[in-house]
């Protein structure tokens, strides 16, 4: 593991429809290589402490997405039947895309999260 690792991070607010990118590198960006697509981390991984950020996907250097049902951190070519990587233009139709699995390794470029909130109720409680 190199100590140049970097990645952009784009943060969505689901209550607000905008998103923002940090951009993470060194020590921050070795603890996120590891985790999965649906993983809830700490802000404060990403310099944005009191928030919940869910991982919803991400890219790699070549710009290929990662899919959630392609265990561990591999690439490569899979027969696909809908997004994301392929988007079929007649019913039944699939293809073999380029695509990466859902673990967070070295080679990915662009992560996307999402901003989890709590119920209100479950708060007050």
């Amino acid at each position: 593991m190199s100590a140049k690792t970097s990645f952009k991070i784009v943060i969505s607010d689901p209550k607000t429809g905008k998103a923002e990118q940090v951009e993470v590198s060194g020590e921050q960006a070795l603890r996120l290589i590891g985790h999965k697509i649906g993983d809830i981390i700490d802000g404060a991984l990403v310099g944005k402490p009191g928030i919940k950020l869910r991982i919803t996907g991400g890219s790699g250097r070549a710009g290929e997405p990662m899919r959630p049902d392609i265990q561990g951190a591999r690439k490569g070519y899979f027969l696909l039947s809908g997004p994301p990587g392929y988007w079929p233009k007649e019913k039944g139709e699939r293809r073999r895309r380029f695509v990466r699995g859902n673990t967070i390794s070295e080679d990915i470029v662009q992560i996307n999260a999402v901003i989890v909130y709590e119920e209100q109720a479950k708060a007050s409680s």
